[in-house]
Protein backbone atom coordinates (compact mmCIF):
# COMPACT_ATOMS: atom_id res chain seq x y z
CA UNK A 1 0.00 0.00 0.00
CA UNK A 2 1.27 3.30 -0.79
CA UNK A 3 0.29 4.69 2.57
CA UNK A 4 0.71 2.39 6.32
CA UNK A 5 -2.46 1.44 8.22
CA UNK A 6 -2.08 1.10 11.81
CA UNK A 7 -4.76 -1.43 12.92
CA UNK A 8 -5.83 -1.67 16.50
CA UNK A 9 -7.57 -3.99 18.35
CA UNK A 10 -10.86 -2.17 18.10
CA UNK A 11 -10.67 -1.66 14.63
CA UNK A 12 -11.61 -4.26 12.25
CA UNK A 13 -11.27 -4.84 8.15
CA UNK A 14 -13.30 -6.60 5.61
CA UNK A 15 -12.45 -6.94 1.91
CA UNK A 16 -15.37 -6.30 -0.53
CA UNK A 17 -15.95 -6.59 -4.32
CA UNK A 18 -17.47 -3.12 -4.02
CA UNK A 19 -15.26 -0.44 -2.52
CA UNK A 20 -16.46 2.20 -4.15
CA UNK A 21 -19.97 1.21 -3.32
CA UNK A 22 -18.76 1.43 -0.06
CA UNK A 23 -17.37 4.52 -0.16
CA UNK A 24 -20.71 5.93 -1.48
CA UNK A 25 -22.59 3.79 1.13
CA UNK A 26 -20.66 6.10 3.45
CA UNK A 27 -21.90 9.55 1.94
CA UNK A 28 -25.63 8.34 1.80
CA UNK A 29 -25.69 7.29 5.23
CA UNK A 30 -24.01 10.96 6.33
CA UNK A 31 -26.64 12.40 4.66
CA UNK A 32 -29.81 10.38 5.72
CA UNK A 33 -30.89 9.89 1.88
CA UNK A 34 -32.93 7.02 3.54
CA UNK A 35 -33.84 8.24 6.55
CA UNK A 36 -37.44 9.40 4.90
CA UNK A 37 -38.01 5.89 4.41
CA UNK A 38 -37.12 4.74 7.33
CA UNK A 39 -39.65 7.00 9.53
CA UNK A 40 -42.50 6.90 7.23
CA UNK A 41 -42.94 3.45 5.85
CA UNK A 42 -44.82 1.47 7.86
CA UNK A 43 -44.66 -2.53 6.89
CA UNK A 44 -46.94 -4.63 8.89
CA UNK A 45 -44.56 -7.17 9.66
CA UNK A 46 -43.34 -9.23 12.44
CA UNK A 47 -39.74 -7.96 13.45
CA UNK A 48 -37.41 -11.14 13.97
CA UNK A 49 -33.88 -10.24 13.41
CA UNK A 50 -34.27 -6.95 11.05
CA UNK A 51 -36.94 -4.01 10.76
CA UNK A 52 -39.04 -3.92 7.55
CA UNK A 53 -37.44 -0.86 6.72
CA UNK A 54 -34.19 -2.55 6.77
CA UNK A 55 -35.10 -5.27 4.56
CA UNK A 56 -36.09 -2.79 1.98
CA UNK A 57 -32.41 -0.85 1.99
CA UNK A 58 -30.65 -4.55 1.48
CA UNK A 59 -33.23 -4.83 -1.35
CA UNK A 60 -32.01 -1.12 -2.44
CA UNK A 61 -28.11 -2.34 -1.64
CA UNK A 62 -28.44 -5.10 -3.97
CA UNK A 63 -29.72 -3.29 -6.90
CA UNK A 64 -26.76 -0.90 -6.34
CA UNK A 65 -24.48 -3.59 -6.53
CA UNK A 66 -25.41 -5.03 -10.39
CA UNK A 67 -28.22 -7.49 -8.46
CA UNK A 68 -30.59 -8.04 -11.48
CA UNK A 69 -32.97 -10.36 -9.19
CA UNK A 70 -33.70 -10.45 -5.19
CA UNK A 71 -32.26 -13.58 -4.91
CA UNK A 72 -28.76 -12.30 -5.68
CA UNK A 73 -29.00 -10.32 -2.57
CA UNK A 74 -27.79 -13.72 -0.65
CA UNK A 75 -24.48 -13.46 -3.33
CA UNK A 76 -23.86 -9.98 -3.55
CA UNK A 77 -24.90 -8.24 0.03
CA UNK A 78 -25.30 -11.04 2.63
CA UNK A 79 -21.42 -12.03 2.53
CA UNK A 80 -20.36 -8.50 1.84
CA UNK A 81 -19.47 -7.23 5.96
CA UNK A 82 -17.62 -4.17 4.68
CA UNK A 83 -20.14 -3.32 2.33
CA UNK A 84 -23.16 -3.10 5.07
CA UNK A 85 -21.29 -1.68 7.50
CA UNK A 86 -20.63 1.26 5.19
CA UNK A 87 -24.39 1.50 4.53
CA UNK A 88 -24.91 1.53 8.43
CA UNK A 89 -26.54 -2.28 8.95
CA UNK A 90 -24.99 -4.82 10.96
CA UNK A 91 -25.83 -7.43 9.04
CA UNK A 92 -27.82 -8.48 5.51
CA UNK A 93 -31.85 -10.23 5.98
CA UNK A 94 -32.19 -13.40 3.53
CA UNK A 95 -33.48 -13.19 0.23
CA UNK A 96 -36.91 -15.07 1.12
CA UNK A 97 -37.61 -12.87 3.98
CA UNK A 98 -36.90 -9.37 1.87
CA UNK A 99 -39.02 -11.00 -0.57
CA UNK A 100 -41.48 -11.95 2.43
CA UNK A 101 -41.28 -8.11 3.09
CA UNK A 102 -42.20 -7.13 -0.26
CA UNK A 103 -44.76 -9.40 -0.24
CA UNK A 104 -46.04 -7.78 2.86
CA UNK A 105 -46.35 -4.71 1.68
CA UNK A 106 -50.31 -2.92 0.80
CA UNK A 107 -51.52 0.33 -1.20
CA UNK A 108 -50.81 2.37 1.68
CA UNK A 109 -47.16 1.33 2.10
CA UNK A 110 -46.57 2.14 -1.69
CA UNK A 111 -48.46 6.09 -1.24
CA UNK A 112 -45.87 6.12 2.17
CA UNK A 113 -43.02 5.10 0.00
CA UNK A 114 -43.91 7.31 -2.67
CA UNK A 115 -44.25 10.57 -0.33
CA UNK A 116 -40.40 9.23 1.09
CA UNK A 117 -39.04 9.51 -1.97
CA UNK A 118 -40.70 13.20 -2.55
CA UNK A 119 -38.45 13.97 0.16
CA UNK A 120 -35.10 12.48 -0.30
CA UNK A 121 -35.96 14.37 -4.39
CA UNK A 122 -36.87 17.36 -2.83
CA UNK A 123 -33.40 17.27 -0.57
CA UNK A 124 -31.20 16.22 -2.62
CA UNK A 125 -31.83 16.84 -6.24
CA UNK A 126 -31.25 19.21 -8.88
CA UNK A 127 -34.31 19.00 -10.30
CA UNK A 128 -36.41 20.68 -7.46
CA UNK A 129 -33.66 23.14 -7.32
CA UNK A 130 -33.83 23.89 -11.04
CA UNK A 131 -33.71 28.33 -11.95
CA UNK A 132 -37.09 28.56 -13.65
CA UNK A 133 -36.38 32.18 -14.38
CA UNK A 134 -33.16 31.36 -16.04
CA UNK A 135 -33.77 28.37 -18.11
CA UNK A 136 -36.82 26.16 -18.93
CA UNK A 137 -37.69 23.00 -16.86
CA UNK A 138 -37.84 19.92 -19.23
CA UNK A 139 -40.04 16.80 -18.62
CA UNK A 140 -40.49 14.11 -20.73
CA UNK A 141 -42.95 11.29 -20.36
CA UNK A 142 -43.05 7.93 -21.31
CA UNK A 143 -43.93 4.19 -20.74
CA UNK A 144 -41.99 1.15 -21.09
CA UNK A 145 -43.26 -2.62 -21.05
CA UNK A 146 -42.76 -4.55 -18.04
CA UNK A 147 -43.41 -8.34 -19.13
CA UNK A 148 -43.72 -11.02 -16.32
CA UNK A 149 -46.13 -13.79 -15.87
CA UNK A 150 -49.47 -14.45 -16.86
CA UNK A 151 -50.54 -15.22 -13.03
CA UNK A 152 -48.81 -11.99 -11.39
CA UNK A 153 -51.54 -9.54 -10.27
CA UNK A 154 -52.47 -7.01 -12.91
CA UNK A 155 -50.70 -8.89 -15.59
CA UNK A 156 -52.28 -8.17 -18.74
CA UNK A 157 -51.63 -8.28 -22.80
CA UNK A 158 -50.69 -4.96 -24.13
CA UNK A 159 -47.73 -3.40 -25.99
CA UNK A 160 -45.05 -5.04 -25.66
CA UNK A 161 -42.06 -4.31 -27.73
CA UNK A 162 -41.27 -7.08 -30.08
CA UNK A 163 -43.13 -9.77 -28.06
CA UNK A 164 -46.50 -10.46 -29.36
CA UNK A 165 -49.29 -11.62 -27.20
CA UNK A 166 -47.10 -11.06 -24.09
CA UNK A 167 -48.25 -10.51 -20.88
CA UNK A 168 -46.93 -7.98 -18.26
CA UNK A 169 -47.40 -4.56 -16.72
CA UNK A 170 -46.51 -1.03 -17.76
CA UNK A 171 -43.99 1.55 -16.06
CA UNK A 172 -44.30 5.21 -16.22
CA UNK A 173 -41.72 7.20 -16.74
CA UNK A 174 -41.36 11.05 -16.00
CA UNK A 175 -38.16 12.16 -16.12
CA UNK A 176 -36.05 16.18 -15.33
CA UNK A 177 -34.28 15.58 -18.60
CA UNK A 178 -31.79 18.29 -18.02
CA UNK A 179 -30.70 16.26 -14.69
CA UNK A 180 -31.25 12.73 -15.79
CA UNK A 181 -33.16 12.55 -12.26
CA UNK A 182 -37.15 10.33 -12.66
CA UNK A 183 -39.16 12.57 -10.95
CA UNK A 184 -42.23 10.12 -10.91
CA UNK A 185 -42.42 6.61 -11.42
CA UNK A 186 -45.74 4.52 -11.70
CA UNK A 187 -46.97 1.07 -12.13
CA UNK A 188 -49.84 0.26 -14.52
CA UNK A 189 -51.58 -2.72 -15.52
CA UNK A 190 -50.44 -4.38 -19.07
CA UNK A 191 -53.32 -2.26 -20.69
CA UNK A 192 -52.57 1.37 -20.17
CA UNK A 193 -50.63 3.76 -22.15
CA UNK A 194 -49.65 7.21 -22.40
CA UNK A 195 -52.97 8.66 -23.08
CA UNK A 196 -54.31 7.29 -19.44
CA UNK A 197 -50.91 7.80 -17.70
CA UNK A 198 -49.96 11.40 -18.63
CA UNK A 199 -52.19 12.62 -15.88
CA UNK A 200 -51.52 10.67 -13.15
CA UNK A 201 -47.39 11.04 -13.60
CA UNK A 202 -47.71 14.91 -14.30
CA UNK A 203 -49.92 15.35 -10.98
CA UNK A 204 -47.65 13.30 -9.08
CA UNK A 205 -44.31 15.67 -10.80
CA UNK A 206 -46.27 18.33 -9.40
CA UNK A 207 -46.44 17.37 -6.07
CA UNK A 208 -42.40 16.36 -6.50
CA UNK A 209 -41.46 19.88 -7.53
CA UNK A 210 -43.68 21.60 -5.98
CA UNK A 211 -45.52 22.87 -8.85
CA UNK A 212 -49.02 22.52 -7.81
CA UNK A 213 -48.69 26.34 -6.18
CA UNK A 214 -46.86 27.86 -8.52
CA UNK A 215 -48.45 28.84 -11.77
CA UNK A 216 -45.45 30.87 -12.92
CA UNK A 217 -43.20 27.27 -12.56
CA UNK A 218 -45.54 26.28 -14.39
CA UNK A 219 -44.86 28.33 -17.67
CA UNK A 220 -41.49 27.70 -17.58
CA UNK A 221 -41.78 24.21 -18.01
CA UNK A 222 -41.90 21.83 -21.02
CA UNK A 223 -44.03 18.40 -20.61
CA UNK A 224 -42.41 17.08 -24.44
CA UNK A 225 -44.55 13.51 -24.89
CA UNK A 226 -45.03 11.01 -27.92
CA UNK A 227 -48.39 10.62 -29.98
CA UNK A 228 -49.21 8.49 -26.80
CA UNK A 229 -49.77 12.02 -24.70
CA UNK A 230 -50.99 13.80 -27.67
CA UNK A 231 -54.60 13.10 -27.78
CA UNK A 232 -56.63 16.73 -27.84
CA UNK A 233 -58.30 16.37 -24.49
CA UNK A 234 -54.79 15.71 -22.58
CA UNK A 235 -52.94 18.73 -24.87
CA UNK A 236 -55.69 20.76 -23.81
CA UNK A 237 -55.53 19.28 -20.04
CA UNK A 238 -51.53 20.17 -20.06
CA UNK A 239 -52.64 24.07 -21.39
CA UNK A 240 -55.48 24.26 -18.97
CA UNK A 241 -52.45 23.74 -16.30
CA UNK A 242 -50.39 25.98 -17.73
CA UNK A 243 -47.71 24.24 -18.94
CA UNK A 244 -45.88 23.99 -22.44
CA UNK A 245 -46.45 21.51 -24.19
CA UNK A 246 -43.98 19.63 -27.14
CA UNK A 247 -45.40 16.95 -28.68
CA UNK A 248 -46.68 14.59 -31.62
CA UNK A 249 -50.66 14.45 -32.08
CA UNK A 250 -52.39 10.95 -31.18
CA UNK A 251 -54.49 10.81 -34.59
CA UNK A 252 -52.75 9.27 -37.03
CA UNK A 253 -55.95 10.12 -39.49
CA UNK A 254 -55.89 13.82 -37.98
CA UNK A 255 -52.36 13.93 -39.04
CA UNK A 256 -53.00 12.95 -42.43
CA UNK A 257 -55.66 15.36 -42.97
CA UNK A 258 -53.28 18.29 -41.80
CA UNK A 259 -50.49 16.79 -43.93
CA UNK A 260 -52.57 17.53 -46.90
CA UNK A 261 -52.74 21.29 -45.85
CA UNK A 262 -48.98 21.81 -46.03
CA UNK A 263 -48.15 24.35 -49.04
CA UNK A 264 -44.29 23.51 -49.39
CA UNK A 265 -42.41 20.80 -47.69
CA UNK A 266 -38.75 20.74 -47.10
CA UNK A 267 -35.90 18.33 -47.43
CA UNK A 268 -33.99 17.46 -43.77
CA UNK A 269 -30.67 18.26 -44.61
CA UNK A 270 -29.82 15.23 -41.53
CA UNK A 271 -31.90 12.82 -42.81
CA UNK A 272 -33.07 12.93 -46.36
CA UNK A 273 -35.38 10.49 -46.56
CA UNK A 274 -37.61 13.14 -44.17
CA UNK A 275 -39.57 16.29 -44.87
CA UNK A 276 -41.25 18.52 -42.95
CA UNK A 277 -43.63 21.70 -43.48
CA UNK A 278 -45.62 24.15 -41.98
CA UNK A 279 -49.52 22.75 -41.01
CA UNK A 280 -51.76 25.66 -42.58
CA UNK A 281 -54.88 24.54 -41.53
CA UNK A 282 -56.76 26.38 -38.25
CA UNK A 283 -56.23 24.63 -34.62
CA UNK A 284 -59.55 25.73 -32.91
CA UNK A 285 -59.74 22.11 -30.97
CA UNK A 286 -57.19 23.59 -28.34
CA UNK A 287 -57.40 25.99 -25.71
CA UNK A 288 -54.43 27.72 -26.49
CA UNK A 289 -52.70 29.10 -29.38
CA UNK A 290 -50.04 25.67 -30.97
CA UNK A 291 -47.69 25.57 -33.85
CA UNK A 292 -48.10 21.93 -35.63
CA UNK A 293 -45.64 20.67 -38.00
CA UNK A 294 -46.03 17.87 -40.42
CA UNK A 295 -43.18 15.14 -40.78
CA UNK A 296 -43.48 12.84 -43.47
CA UNK A 297 -40.90 9.78 -44.26
CA UNK A 298 -41.04 7.44 -47.08
CA UNK A 299 -42.08 3.66 -46.22
CA UNK A 300 -40.89 0.61 -47.47
CA UNK A 301 -44.36 0.22 -49.70
CA UNK A 302 -42.98 3.60 -51.59
CA UNK A 303 -45.85 5.26 -49.33
CA UNK A 304 -45.48 8.31 -47.14
CA UNK A 305 -45.99 7.61 -43.49
CA UNK A 306 -47.18 10.85 -42.07
CA UNK A 307 -46.88 13.00 -38.34
CA UNK A 308 -47.99 16.08 -36.83
CA UNK A 309 -46.05 17.73 -33.92
CA UNK A 310 -47.78 20.31 -31.95
CA UNK A 311 -45.57 22.60 -29.71
CA UNK A 312 -46.63 25.96 -27.52
CA UNK A 313 -43.50 26.74 -27.87
CA UNK A 314 -42.09 29.99 -29.70
CA UNK A 315 -39.79 30.11 -32.40
CA UNK A 316 -36.93 32.09 -30.58
CA UNK A 317 -37.53 29.43 -27.55
CA UNK A 318 -37.05 26.51 -29.58
CA UNK A 319 -34.29 27.86 -31.33
CA UNK A 320 -32.60 28.54 -27.97
CA UNK A 321 -33.57 24.86 -26.73
CA UNK A 322 -31.62 23.31 -29.37
CA UNK A 323 -28.32 25.86 -29.30
CA UNK A 324 -29.41 27.81 -32.31
CA UNK A 325 -28.95 31.77 -32.63
CA UNK A 326 -31.95 33.59 -31.87
CA UNK A 327 -31.26 35.99 -34.98
CA UNK A 328 -32.67 32.60 -36.98
CA UNK A 329 -36.17 33.50 -36.07
CA UNK A 330 -36.02 35.18 -39.61
CA UNK A 331 -35.43 31.68 -41.36
CA UNK A 332 -38.45 29.68 -41.57
CA UNK A 333 -36.67 26.87 -42.62
CA UNK A 334 -34.28 26.85 -39.64
CA UNK A 335 -37.56 27.21 -37.18
CA UNK A 336 -39.18 24.66 -38.78
CA UNK A 337 -36.25 22.32 -38.31
CA UNK A 338 -35.98 23.21 -34.89
CA UNK A 339 -39.14 22.28 -33.87
CA UNK A 340 -38.53 18.87 -35.50
CA UNK A 341 -35.36 18.57 -33.64
CA UNK A 342 -36.39 19.60 -30.49
CA UNK A 343 -38.88 16.57 -30.16
CA UNK A 344 -35.95 14.11 -31.98
CA UNK A 345 -34.31 15.05 -28.65
CA UNK A 346 -36.74 12.71 -26.75
CA UNK A 347 -34.36 9.78 -27.60
CA UNK A 348 -31.81 11.35 -25.91
CA UNK A 349 -33.90 11.75 -22.73
CA UNK A 350 -36.40 9.24 -21.27
CA UNK A 351 -35.73 6.83 -24.25
CA UNK A 352 -32.10 6.95 -22.96
CA UNK A 353 -33.35 6.97 -19.02
CA UNK A 354 -35.29 3.80 -19.70
CA UNK A 355 -33.06 1.74 -21.58
CA UNK A 356 -30.27 2.54 -19.28
CA UNK A 357 -32.05 1.42 -16.38
CA UNK A 358 -32.81 -1.74 -18.23
CA UNK A 359 -29.30 -2.47 -18.27
CA UNK A 360 -27.77 -0.96 -15.75
CA UNK A 361 -30.63 -1.49 -12.78
CA UNK A 362 -31.99 -4.76 -14.20
CA UNK A 363 -35.67 -3.45 -13.93
CA UNK A 364 -36.58 -5.56 -16.45
CA UNK A 365 -35.28 -8.86 -14.82
CA UNK A 366 -37.27 -8.39 -11.14
CA UNK A 367 -40.86 -9.58 -10.82
CA UNK A 368 -43.35 -10.08 -8.16
CA UNK A 369 -46.73 -11.85 -8.07
CA UNK A 370 -48.28 -9.37 -5.64
CA UNK A 371 -48.77 -5.73 -7.81
CA UNK A 372 -48.14 -3.80 -4.44
CA UNK A 373 -44.96 -5.96 -4.02
CA UNK A 374 -43.86 -5.06 -7.61
CA UNK A 375 -44.69 -1.61 -6.95
CA UNK A 376 -42.31 -0.98 -3.85
CA UNK A 377 -39.44 -2.56 -6.45
CA UNK A 378 -40.31 -0.31 -9.01
CA UNK A 379 -39.89 2.68 -6.39
CA UNK A 380 -36.81 1.51 -5.27
CA UNK A 381 -35.30 1.16 -8.29
CA UNK A 382 -36.08 5.15 -8.90
CA UNK A 383 -34.19 5.58 -5.93
CA UNK A 384 -31.52 3.65 -7.11
CA UNK A 385 -31.43 5.60 -10.27
CA UNK A 386 -31.52 9.06 -8.72
CA UNK A 387 -29.07 8.06 -6.25
CA UNK A 388 -26.50 6.91 -9.38
CA UNK A 389 -27.05 10.08 -11.21
CA UNK A 390 -26.18 12.33 -7.78
CA UNK A 391 -23.25 10.32 -6.99
CA UNK A 392 -22.01 10.76 -10.80
CA UNK A 393 -22.28 14.56 -10.30
CA UNK A 394 -20.51 14.57 -7.12
CA UNK A 395 -17.66 12.89 -8.35
CA UNK A 396 -17.55 14.71 -11.06
CA UNK A 397 -15.43 18.02 -10.28
CA UNK A 398 -12.55 15.70 -9.22
CA UNK A 399 -13.75 12.19 -11.75
CA UNK A 400 -14.26 14.09 -15.33
CA UNK A 401 -14.29 10.79 -16.85
CA UNK A 402 -17.12 9.22 -14.39
CA UNK A 403 -19.20 12.30 -16.14
CA UNK A 404 -19.74 10.05 -19.22
CA UNK A 405 -20.73 6.79 -17.30
CA UNK A 406 -24.15 5.46 -18.00
CA UNK A 407 -26.35 3.66 -15.72
CA UNK A 408 -24.44 0.02 -16.89
CA UNK A 409 -21.04 1.65 -16.83
CA UNK A 410 -21.77 3.20 -12.88
CA UNK A 411 -23.05 0.09 -11.95
CA UNK A 412 -20.58 -2.20 -13.79
CA UNK A 413 -17.48 -0.47 -13.32
CA UNK A 414 -17.37 2.53 -11.42
CA UNK A 415 -18.69 1.04 -8.16
CA UNK A 416 -17.81 -2.38 -8.38
CA UNK A 417 -14.22 -2.35 -7.44
CA UNK A 418 -12.46 -4.39 -5.30
CA UNK A 419 -11.05 -3.08 -1.48
CA UNK A 420 -10.97 -3.46 1.94
CA UNK A 421 -13.10 -1.45 4.15
CA UNK A 422 -11.41 -0.94 7.65
CA UNK A 423 -13.86 0.13 10.18
CA UNK A 424 -14.77 0.22 14.22
CA UNK A 425 -16.00 -2.59 16.20
CA UNK A 426 -19.14 -0.14 16.35
CA UNK A 427 -19.44 -0.35 12.27
CA UNK A 428 -17.44 3.01 11.88
CA UNK A 429 -16.21 3.17 9.32
CA UNK A 430 -12.47 4.95 8.93
CA UNK A 431 -10.90 3.99 6.25
CA UNK A 432 -11.42 2.53 2.47
CA UNK A 433 -8.65 1.20 0.58
CA UNK A 434 -9.17 1.09 -3.51
CA UNK A 435 -7.53 -1.62 -5.30
CA UNK A 436 -4.56 0.43 -7.10
CA UNK A 437 -4.90 -1.78 -10.41
CA UNK A 438 -8.08 -1.03 -11.08
CA UNK A 439 -8.21 1.01 -14.19
CA UNK A 440 -10.23 3.57 -12.42
CA UNK A 441 -8.97 3.53 -8.61
CA UNK A 442 -6.51 6.48 -9.08
CA UNK A 443 -9.30 9.08 -10.33
CA UNK A 444 -11.92 7.38 -8.02
CA UNK A 445 -9.59 7.86 -5.09
CA UNK A 446 -9.23 11.54 -5.58
CA UNK A 447 -13.06 11.80 -5.77
CA UNK A 448 -14.07 9.94 -3.07
CA UNK A 449 -11.29 11.33 -0.86
CA UNK A 450 -12.77 15.23 -1.36
CA UNK A 451 -15.85 13.49 -1.18
CA UNK A 452 -15.50 12.01 1.90
CA UNK A 453 -12.95 14.54 3.92
CA UNK A 454 -15.61 15.96 5.87
CA UNK A 455 -16.52 12.78 7.76
CA UNK A 456 -13.31 11.61 8.74
CA UNK A 457 -13.00 9.04 6.00
CA UNK A 458 -9.90 8.43 4.80
CA UNK A 459 -9.70 6.80 0.96
CA UNK A 460 -6.92 5.53 -0.29
CA UNK A 461 -5.29 3.03 -2.82
CA UNK A 462 -3.42 -0.22 -1.93
CA UNK A 463 -3.11 -3.77 -2.71
CA UNK A 464 -5.87 -5.89 -2.35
Amino acid sequence: MNKSIIISEKVKQHFTARATLAALGVKLRKRKVFAPVMQKVKIKQKTVKFTPTEKLMDAMIAILAGAHGLVEINKRVRPDRGLQAAFGRAGCAEQSVVQDTLDACNKENVEQMQESLNLIYRRHSQGYRHKYKKAWQLLDADMTGRPCGKKAAFATKGYFAKQRNRRGRQEGYLIATRYEEIVAKQLFDGKTQLTKALRPLVEAAEKTLGLDQDEDKRQRTILRVDSGGGSVDDINWVLQHGYQFHGKDYSGTRAQKLAESVVEWFDDPHSPERQVGWVTAEADIYCRPVKRIAVRCRKNNGQWGVGVLISTLSSSDVLQLTGQPVVKTSDPLAVLLAYVYFYDQRGGGVETEIKEDKQGLGTSKRNKKRFEAQYMLTLLEALAHNILVWARRWLTPLCPKVSQFGMLRLVRDAFHMNGLVVFHQASHVVQIVFNQADPLAEELQSGFAALLAHEQVAVTLGET
